[in-house]
């Protein structure tokens, strides 16, 4: 995920700008969609062959709250899919703007969240020690490079939590060509840090790249292969274009093609502490960890008023929306796996993922993804 603070002083908006925005508006507001316009909605699952499914009323959510949520979701430009399951079965299914329950797009991002159930997996096979092995393990050959003393120190723990103090891409000019232009293996010697290691946030393309570049290391492979055998594979998912970096590594931390359903999968196996028909694939002791929050504040820009409180975990957010509080696995454009524990609800969306594209505009259109499922589960009355 990346994207760039809105500057409104500095530049005027475009007709593109003012109709997202005017739609932004009458989101937010709760423009009162009819009752009428509600009832002509229809979100009828139609993968019924891969999931169990039902209704919102037998799983105990509210068909009006659906609706309104397929509504919205229908006014904004560039969503392709959303599907909404509770308590593990898929109640609301549809498509948009040529979206479809196979169309792989970039997920951006949310490759970060899969990258740290790598991490456990890695572990878990014995690849990985544990999370307080130091990046530079991993670079040996790299080590004669160091100038700053402080690289040795970084864990994987910090790199998981974005406290390994490189900066964020967006901050300057150079570093968003570098993000544009890739990265090589000598990359982390020659960024900055722009903070000591674990003492405070900052959110890090280049330090979840390093992340995939350690699991493929340590375990012999590359990254894709591993994720194939370990996590794709026993979920049923063959992805997509996976960019990888001038060195041949595998971004670690965007740039991988998966559909909807693909990101669904992922998702109920998170949801279900790493357990996916019947199978064991992530530990479950790993994602109790992963999801705990351990930052807070590490996207410092606005996004919406149900969109409060962001915290962070490995490579995991946590939002709070009304009552509740949610895991999201969020990528640029506005692709999210989001997961309410207490309510047994998952939501995926898959959009647009706006490749190259950054600053107002398509700030503006991301905010809007972003904001159409922090209003749903805000709406969410309390269990």
């Amino acid at each position: 995920m990346i994207t760039k603070k809105i500057n409104w002083k500095s530049r005027k908006c475009s007709l593109y700008t003012i109709l997202i925005a005017f739609f932004l508006i009458m989101l937010l507001a709760g423009c009162g969609t009819s009752q009428e316009a509600l009832d002509s909605v229809d979100y009828t699952p139609i993968t019924t062959d891969i999931w169990p499914v039902s209704t919102p009323e037998d799983q105990d959510l509210d068909p009006d709250l659906v609706a309104e949520l397929y509504y919205n979701a229908d006014q904004l430009p560039t969503v392709y899919s959303l599907l909404v399951f509770k308590n593990g079965y898929l109640v609301a299914e549809d498509y948009f703007n040529g979206g479809a329950p196979d169309k792989q797009s970039k997920i951006q991002s949310v490759t970060k969240s899969i990258v740290s159930a790598l991490i456990g997996i890695a572990i878990e096979e014995g690849c990985l020690e544990s999370v307080d092995q130091k990046m530079m393990d991993f670079f040996p050959e790299l080590q004669s490079q160091i100038t700053d003393p402080r690289k040795n120190e970084i864990t994987i723990q910090q790199m998981l939590q974005m406290r390994a103090g490189f900066p964020w891409e967006e901050s300057t000019p150079e570093l968003m060509d570098l993000l544009f232009s890739g990265f090589h293996n000598d990359t982390l010697v020659y960024v900055p840090l722009v903070r000591d290691p674990g003492s405070d946030s900052e959110y890090s393309n280049l330090t979840s790249h390093i992340l995939g570049m350690v699991v493929a290391r340590a375990c012999g492979t590359d990254l894709k292969s591993f994720a194939v055998e370990h996590l794709f594979g026993p979920l049923g998912i063959e992805p997509g274009f996976w960019q990888q970096d001038w060195d041949g590594n595998y971004l670690g931390f965007a740039d991988l093609d998966l559909s909807s359903t693909d990101m669904a999968k992922f998702g109920l196996m998170i949801a279900n502490r790493g357990e996916y028909d019947g199978r064991q694939i992530v530990p479950a002791e790993w994602l109790e960890e992963s999801l705990q929050t351990y930052s807070k504040k590490t996207w410092k820009y606005r996004v919406g008023p149900n969109w409060k409180d962001n915290e962070y975990g490995y490579q995991w957010w946590s939002i709070k929306a009304g009552n509740y509080r949610y895991h999201l696995a969020w990528g640029h454009g506005g692709q999210q796996i989001v997961i309410v524990d207490e309510l047994d609800l998952v939501v995926v969306l898959l959009a647009d993922a706006l490749y190259l594209q950054h600053g107002d505009e398509p700030w503006q259109i991301e905010k809007g993804n972003l904001n159409l499922l922090a209003d749903f589960v805000a709406s969410l009355p309390k269990k």
